[in-house]
């Protein structure tokens, strides 16, 4: 038999008994094949709900233009070297420079696009806008169409439903969601700009969700700021596109957008949406390059346990293959084969899953609009690739146990005699080295792009800008790995220290610390989920706590707010601002609002410097320290929420009663006390030195001539503001009330007392509970009505910062489920190997509650130290950013915001929970067998 027959037929021979292995051990060829299954129907279904989310050049056509040939619409002056990208109309400027590069030249913008199109050309003006809608509860602002959109040549862009189309310009057709909102139906009557129409159908608009309230006007004109002309015959070929475009006119043509021609602009690169497409399809497989790294870590990391004990329980099977003739490379090969052929089918398996689960999620949330998913792409080259994945997950899973395989003695295996585990030095060297150096290079990085951050002197594009990001990510991966190599010296240490707690903790460690092959794995594939999980817990706490840091808060949250101005030119009055204060308390409490109050402030000519500003008016501010004042050549750091905290005119003043309203705050009796007997409320607790503020006044005159001081910034050199009209110092309350919009709060007899002028300028609406969606409506109805020819009143509700729980739950919930189900991979491969031991153990007098305790250390083991570990490494990257963050001032990231007693609650409870649940799971009935000594 020649060579090349000979491996040939040990080819043949590997694969009949790789096949054969994997019908026999079935239980573990499921499992391994679960593992794969999961995260490939994860790509598969994500790549098919990305492509379904980008457009087909025939697909844009049809919701652009129904069965149109072409719209149109004026946007720049003729014959002023005007253009537009081919497929992107909107995309447009002067000069061949990107948009914005060339200012619009002198010139008027054409009315309509009708003089540019040949004589005769048959056209359907639509137009679009917003319109006020009287709701069931209120009044809000939706969608608006206009124009004769029920012809059938726009169907597909906008389709009658039911009903039919308008007849006269006091019809309208709406979508379903407006007969909702409006307590209307087809026949009824809809307030629509304080005017009654008659609803005569309904409509579909491709480019709404099904929940979006729209309504359509028979009359083009009614919205002429944003116009388009739809062509139903003529085309439109790229050159016709241009000559519109020297007459001002851009032009969306089903021609050019089917088949477009190259186009590039300076300043924004090429413009062909083929290579567009290109290049975000990069970014795609960019993406999920990283998470099919991250998941094939994990997978590899399970199935390879599972491969472990799978090759050690077909030891003797493979000696006696070896007994009569295969080498090391045979035994090898067949165990990698079983890899590959797992892989396969898991592949398979999980792209089905895949494909057809992203047609169900699609369903689900889909919001009708045919922007969201323009249709059910699957992209077949992705998929592939991602089915060769699968395969090399699968055979990279067998790798390890391969080599342990053809490195075993066949003597030994027909025996049954069990290698000792030897630790070797050179793992925990090198692993400690790469925790060492894992966590330098995080430092070191965060450092470092902390000082590229203003570096001028750095090209925008250098790798001295990326590498620092790389390294504060890449230096945790390294310190985790390090973790792994290190993994089965530190189950030795571990099982020392555990060896005094009993005879449980003892066995359960050294099964770990004997079985490494199985156990490293499965606690590195716990760490790499706990990783990703802190990771990304961590940088949305820090990052959410950062922002609702300067978050600018005008009230506390969920409180009505009513911010009081003057529609002309001069200034409120006195008695306008109280009129218009009233009625915004009582339209407040119409609405629902359990309680209001009004917070008074000086009077500015800020809006209008120009008027006539009377000689004696004063504006009093609380004087900011010198030592808080900045420097005017670095202004880095200052920043001011909400207009109440003006440093200009940051004294408000507030009735006792309307503190809990404004502020948050309930006051205890000493406090109230003080405050009205003359002290000042202070949030802005930089103003307040020894106890107490100073207050000064100047000439509303100086204010706006700039000879009063800034109150932010030190002096220039020479500048030297006018003295005070007055001067006082004030007892200071200090108050942590971060969630509202005062700097400084004082009585209305201090007020008085200091001479301060003041008037209603904000009301505020207290509610008992979040107000709903029909309050909110009816507040906007209301609120229009305030306003008259003296004063109006601009009001909205307090929602505040996002709150960190709406992404932190998810993420807690999504780490824990993939920790719980590594756990039970790696737990019920002990379980199984185990078997032997345990009737080893029940022979001897082993009971069924040692075997249990047995099992809670292992579960404790394990799981802690997957946890630990991947906790450990999950907060590195955060206090990398964090590091990166202290460059900006006003901006910093802190490491206090970091959860660290959630994340200590969530390492010790997954560890505890698995290690509880995998006690409570009774431990199989032990097989008591007799072995046979090979002589």
């Amino acid at each position: 038999m020649s060579g090349t027959t000979s491996r040939g037929a040990r080819w043949r021979v590997a694969v009949r008994l790789a096949s054969r292995q994997v019908r026999r051990t079935w239980v573990s060829s499921l499992l391994i094949v679960s593992l794969v299954v999961l995260p490939i129907a994860g790509l598969s279904g994500a790549a098919v709900l990305v492509a379904s989310t980008m457009a087909t050049p025939a697909e844009r056509a049809t919701v652009e233009l129904g069965a149109a040939q072409a719209w149109v619409r004026p946007a720049g002056v003729p014959d002023s070297d005007f253009w537009q990208s081919p497929s992107e109309p909107e995309w447009n400027g002067y000069g061949g420079q990107a948009e914005g590069s060339v200012p619009q030249p002198p010139g008027e913008i054409p009315a309509d696009p009708l003089a540019a199109l040949p004589a005769g050309t048959r056209t359907i003006p639509v137009s679009s806008g917003q319109v006020r809608m009287t709701t069931v509860a209120g009044a809000t602002m939706v969608d608006g169409w206009a124009g004769d959109v029920t012809d059938p040549i726009l169907e597909g862009r906008f389709t009658l439903v039911s009903g039919r189309a308008p007849e006269n310009d006091r019809e309208v057709v709406v979508t379903a969601a407006t007969l909702e909102r409006a307590g209307t139906r087809v026949g009824g009557r809809i307030s629509l700009d304080d005017a009654e129409y008659t609803v005569s159908g309904i409509i579909d608009i491709a480019v709404a969700a099904d929940a979006q309230p729209v309504v359509v006007f028979a009359d083009a004109a009614r919205f002429p700021e944003n116009a388009k002309w739809y062509l139903p015959d003529l085309a439109l070929s790229w050159a016709d596109v241009q000559k519109l475009n020297e007459a001002g006119i851009v032009a969306f043509s089903r021609e050019v957008v089917l088949d477009p021609p190259p186009f590039q602009v300076d300043g924004w690169g090429t413009m062909d949406p083929a290579q567009r497409d290109l290049q975000v399809w990069f970014s795609i497989t960019g993406v999920m390059a990283a998470a099919a790294a991250a998941a094939g870590y994990m997978v590899v990391m399970l199935a390879g346990a599972a491969f472990a004990v799978s090759a050690r329980r077909q030891q003797r099977a493979l000696a006696i293959a070896a007994s009569v003739g295969a080498d090391a490379r045979d035994l090898g090969r067949v165990v990698r084969l079983q890899g590959t052929v797992l892989g396969a089918v898991g592949g398979l398996i999980g792209v089905v899953l895949g494909v057809g689960g992203a047609a169900a999620l699609m369903g689900v949330i889909g919001n009708g609009s045919a922007t969201m998913f323009w249709g059910f792409h699957v992209p077949w080259w992705l998929l592939g690739g991602v089915l060769v994945f699968a395969v090399i997950v699968g055979t990279v899973s067998a790798l390890a146990p391969a080599r342990e395989v053809a490195r075993s003695d066949a003597i030994r295996a027909l025996r049954g005699a069990r290698r000792p585990q030897k630790l070797t030095a050179a793992r925990p060297l090198w692993g400690s080295l790469m925790i060492v150096v894992g966590i330098g290079i995080t430092i070191v990085s965060g450092l470092s792009a902390a000082a590229m951050t203003f570096n001028d002197g750095v090209a925008y594009d250098s790798p001295l800008r990326w590498l620092p990001i790389a390294g504060i990510i890449g230096g945790p991966i390294l310190a985790q790995l390090g973790f792994v190599l290190s993994g089965r010296w530190l189950l030795w240490l571990t099982s020392r220290g555990l060896s005094r707690l009993g005879l449980a903790a003892r066995l359960a460690t050294r099964d770990a610390v004997a079985n490494g092959a199985r156990t490293v794995p499965a606690f590195a594939s716990i760490g790499a989920t706990v990783f990703v999980g802190v990771f990304a817990v961590s940088m949305v706490a820090v990052t959410m706590a950062q922002s609702a840091r300067t978050y600018s808060y005008n009230a506390p949250v969920g409180t009505a707010i009513g911010t009081l101005y003057s529609p002309g030119p001069e200034p409120l009055t006195v008695a306008q601002a109280t009129e218009a204060a009233r009625a915004t308390a009582e339209m407040f409490a119409e609405v629902g609002a359990s309680e209001s109050a009004v917070a008074w402030r000086q009077s500015t000519f800020d809006s209008n410097p120009e008027a006539e500003i009377p000689d004696d008016q004063m504006r009093a501010v609380a004087l900011m320290p010198e030592r808080h004042l900045l420097d005017p050549e670095s202004p880095q750091g200052f920043s001011w929420q909400s207009e109440l905290q003006d440093p200009r005119n940051n004294l408000t003043v507030l009735d006792a009663d309307d503190l809990p309203a404004v502020m948050g705050l309930t006051l205890t009796a000493s406090q109230r006390a003080a405050y009205e007997g003359g002290a000042a409320l202070v949030a802005a607790s930089d103003l307040v030195t020894g106890g107490t503020i100073e207050v000064s006044a100047w000439t509303e005159r100086q204010w706006q001539d700039g000879n009063a001081p800034s109150n932010i910034f030190r002096p220039w050199p020479g500048q030297e503001p006018a003295p005070a009209e007055w001067s006082t110092t004030i007892e200071a309350l200090t108050v942590d009330a971060p969630h509202q919009p005062v700097a400084v709060a004082i009585s209305p007899r201090t007020a008085e007392g200091l001479g301060i002028q003041s008037q209603p300028a904000v009301v505020y609406g207290a509610f008992a509970a979040p107000p709903t969606t029909d309050q909110r409506d009816r507040l906007m109805a209301l609120g229009e009505a305030l306003r008259t020819d003296d004063a109006a009143a601009s009001v909205w509700i307090e929602s505040g910062p996002p709150e960190a729980a709406v992404w932190i739950v998810p993420l807690l919930i999504a780490m824990a489920v993939l920790v719980v189900g590594a756990s039970a991979v790696a737990l019920g491969l002990a379980r199984f190997e185990r078997r032997p031991d345990d009737a080893t153990l029940s022979a001897v007098g082993g009971t069924a509650a040692l075997r249990r305790r047995i099992a809670f250390w292992q579960g404790l083991v394990i799981v802690g130290f997957g946890t630990v570990a991947g906790a450990a490494a999950g907060v590195l990257p955060p206090i990398g950013f964090i590091l990166q963050s202290q460059a900006q001032v006003g901006r910093e990231l802190l490491v206090a915001d970091i959860p660290w007693v959630l994340l200590l609650v969530l390492v010790a409870g997954l560890s505890l929970a698995v290690a509880a649940v995998n006690w409570l799971v009774p431990p199989r009935r032990p097989e008591l067998t007799r072995r046979t000594a090979i002589a």
